[in-house]
């Protein structure tokens, strides 16, 4: 697997099967991204899936922690709503932000794996740590304009590669 490619491409987080994808492959704890991730860009909602994908997870004991680059304190007040540690304005991708998210929830290089929707953030984030990283597919198009253009970088990496959970990340839209 390339440094700039995800170990595995979703749809969404709810493809993402917990018993087969997360505790099967040895991971006990997951850092998960915020925006485009679990919670929509434009209008700030969970999509239920994505909730009831959430809740599962938690249920079947893995640590969440969440992770995100975000300055405003609404990402904060998520992580109180769900109940889980957050590390905050943590400047992905360097490693000072996903270090302490592990540190948060006690996980290990080897057993914990990123979720996120963006590869030069997420992914590369986590490979520099030597971490498992799972890409899916932003859960909106806004996004900021910063980010809008490291799409186009992503596309180089992913190409036409089709997330696993659907025929294509626009058929979701």
């Amino acid at each position: 697997m390339g440094f700039f490619e995800p170990d595995r491409y979703f749809a969404r987080v709810s493809a993402i099967d917990i018993q087969k994808d997360i505790i099967d492959k040895g991971f006990s704890h997951v850092i998960i991204d915020v925006d485009n991730t679990l919670l929509t860009r434009d209008d700030h909602t969970i999509p239920r899936d994505a909730l009831v994908w959430f809740g599962k997870v938690r249920d079947a004991g893995v640590q969440v922690c969440l992770l995100s680059n975000n300055f405003h304190v609404g990402v904060v007040h998520l992580a109180k709503r769900l109940e889980v540690p957050i590390v905050a304005k943590a400047i992905k991708p360097l490693p000072h932000g996903f270090l302490m998210a592990r540190s948060k929830i006690g996980g290990k290089r080897k057993d914990t794996v990123m979720i996120g929707d963006q590869l030069i953030t997420d992914v590369l984030g986590a490979h520099f740590l030597g971490m498992t990283a799972y890409m899916v597919c932003p859960l909106v198009e806004a996004d900021l304009k910063h980010t809008l253009l490291l799409r186009n970088v992503e596309r180089v990496f992913i190409g036409d590669r089709e997330p696993e959970g659907a025929a294509s990340c626009e058929t979701l839209r």
